[in-house]
């Protein structure tokens, strides 16, 4: 089951990478440089890159073998959450809220509402561009490898080219193609469709935008287990904006008539099943994945012959585990208690429901996405434990993000995007309540003995569960 030990980390000083307040002055330069270039015959696109390619390196493109076979780089996931479970200690506290959510959530499509309208921090530019993304990237001397792709679907060069929505391109760069590894066999035309899908959205998504974003949609569309759009995640830390954790964005803000492109160095894979984010990270994982072994649940989540449209597991860690104590642990992975053991790895499951920071897909309600604009909400998600749900509240900082579980135990590193659905770490074991009333009973960490455990767990040993993953 386990993969070969991942490589080390992509070097995370060797690339040049724009941070948050030079993404600002680059974009002054570039809006201000544009009024001469854009009645030029030379591109924005090669105007705006060549500014930082020049100075960018190739030391991490071993590294990005291991992105490349996995479909992403997990161990930078593992880094990448802004949040500190520590963060909000001192934040007064807030009574759970079991109600509606304060603001409903908006019934269309997620992220069609316009960018924020906040006084920008430059003046804009008084010419409009005159190419559409697709002409800008198909002129550009340093995209000459994506757009070669491109051109070999008809239908994508016609949706670049369009005006029927405001598209955003993470546009790798033609060093970023030179990184992914060249003893593999070449993948099928439908796969190679699938990754340029996944670097477009068809919403606008300026740099300002995206600095202000958890999760972009794209175009691409899982075959099997997720049902809806894939989303891409975004990252702004000390180390500069990245996009899914590894792909560093090295120019922004290349406007076209028909949307923006930012450039970024690394190609951006689709990322692979839940089942193995959790393999590829057992320093993190491995007593979850010890708990799925022994229960069965392992060759649930992993296989096919349970069909379902994404799903939100929220996956203890390691640590998580050890607090529950020594007895608990021991009690657990006994023989005894294995089926003690899957009700509660069951409480920590929601099929058909996924739920990212920033939105939120339902499979189960006939209405395809909710997308949540206010800067806080809450939800009751179901369990795969039968008449047990988990009590969510997420709430936004500025550029952070908190979402508690049952009013106790956080999220410690979110939107940890897969293929059929999304892990949301936790910084404590979640224990159903005692009462089938959400609110009655929650754990919130104090000390517990082997017979308390087993008396919140006892009424749900044996019974079916509703879980079709």
């Amino acid at each position: 089951m386990k993969l070969a030990p991942l490589l080390p980390l992509i070097s995370l000083t060797s690339a040049f990478v724009i941070t948050e307040s030079e993404i600002f002055e680059t974009i002054d330069k570039l809006e201000r440089s544009g009024r001469e270039f854009f009645g030029k015959s030379q591109n924005v696109l090669d105007y705006a890159l060549e500014r930082v390619l020049d100075t960018a390196k190739n030391a991490g493109d071993k590294a990005y073998h291991k992105i490349h076979d996995a479909g992403c780089d997990v161990e930078s996931w593992l880094e990448g959450s802004p949040f500190d479970d520590s963060a909000f200690e001192d934040e007064p506290h807030r009574p759970p809220h079991h109600g509606p959510p304060d603001h409903p959530p908006h019934r269309g499509p997620p992220d069609h509402h316009p960018p924020h309208h906040e006084e920008p921090h430059h003046p804009p530019h008084h010419h409009k561009p005159n190419l559409t993304v697709y002409q800008l990237i198909s002129s550009s001397k340093y995209t000459t490898k994506l757009a070669k792709l491109i051109d070999e679907y008809d239908d994508l060069v016609e949706t670049l080219n369009s005006t029927k929505a405001n598209f955003t391109i993470f546009a790798p760069t033609d060093k970023a193609f030179e990184k992914i590894p060249k003893h593999h066999k070449k993948p099928s035309k439908e796969q190679i469709k699938d990754v340029l899908l996944y670097h477009i959205s068809d919403h606008f998504y300026p740099a300002g935008r995206v600095l202000h974003s958890y999760t972009i949609p794209t175009l691409y569309n899982p075959e099997h287990g997720l049902g809806h759009a894939q989303r891409l995640t975004v990252r702004v830390t000390l180390k500069g904006p990245a996009i899914n954790f590894y792909s560093k964005i090295v120019a922004v803000n290349i406007f076209g008539t028909n949307g923006v492109i930012h450039g970024v160095d690394n190609v951006l894979v689709p990322p692979p099943k839940v089942a193995m984010i959790i393999d590829l990270l057992p320093g993190e994982f491995s007593t979850l994945e010890l708990g799925f072994g022994k229960t069965g649940l392992w060759d649930r989540i992993n296989n096919t012959d349970y069909p379902h449209e994404g799903g939100t597991l929220f996956a203890p860690s390691n640590l998580a585990f050890k607090k529950l104590g020594p007895k608990i642990n021991a009690f657990l992975f006994s023989k005894y208690g294995e089926k003690y053991l899957k009700a509660l790895l069951e409480y920590h499951m929601v099929v058909n429901q996924t739920l990212y920071s920033d939105a939120f897909y339902d499979a189960t309600s006939g209405e395809a996405i909710k997308a949540w604009h206010s800067p806080s909400f809450h939800l009751d998600l179901p369990t795969v434990l039968k008449d047990r749900s988990l009590a969510v509240d997420v709430a936004r900082y500025g550029p952070f993000v908190e979402i508690k579980i049952n009013d106790f135990s956080r999220v410690t590193i979110h939107d940890g995007v897969a293929s059929d659905g999304v892990i949301q770490v936790v910084s404590n074991v979640l224990i159903p309540p005692k009462k089938a009333t959400i609110e009655d009973g929650f754990w919130k960490g104090e000390e517990m003995s082997v017979e308390e455990f087993k008396e919140r767990l006892e009424p749900f040993l044996g019974g079916e569960d509703n879980m079709e993953l």
